[in-house]
């Protein structure tokens, strides 16, 4: 499946209050999963010294699964296509490699 089918797969699932015209709840959403992303690595490296096994592997592939999706959403919401917004990262990332911007601060280097 590619990116676009993804999000229109997705979308079918959305039923957040004013979705089509909502920005802010995938938003805070997007924030949300991240932290729980940001929390199961903390346990890894609290509880099982920083080895990433199976289990912890998979809890965390459920909750890359959960961020991608608002990441969809948000998407959706902006009127973006995923598959464009992967695209333009892309794009992005070269040029700074090109250029040796890949290290530093800032979304225009």
């Amino acid at each position: 499946m590619d990116l676009n089918q993804y999000q229109i797969k997705a979308r079918s699932t959305a039923t957040y209050p004013k979705a089509g015209d909502n920005p802010i709840y995938p938003t805070l959403g997007l924030a949300g999963e991240a932290g729980e992303v940001a929390d199961k690595v903390k346990k890894v490296i609290r509880d099982n010294h920083g080895e990433f096994d199976l289990r912890s592997r998979e809890a965390l592939k459920l909750e890359l699964g959960d961020v991608l999706w608002y990441v969809a959403q948000l998407s959706s919401e902006l009127g973006y296509d995923l598959e464009d917004v992967a695209q333009e990262n892309l794009a992005k990332l070269k040029s700074r490699a090109q250029r040796g911007k890949i290290s530093g601060d800032g979304d225009l280097r």
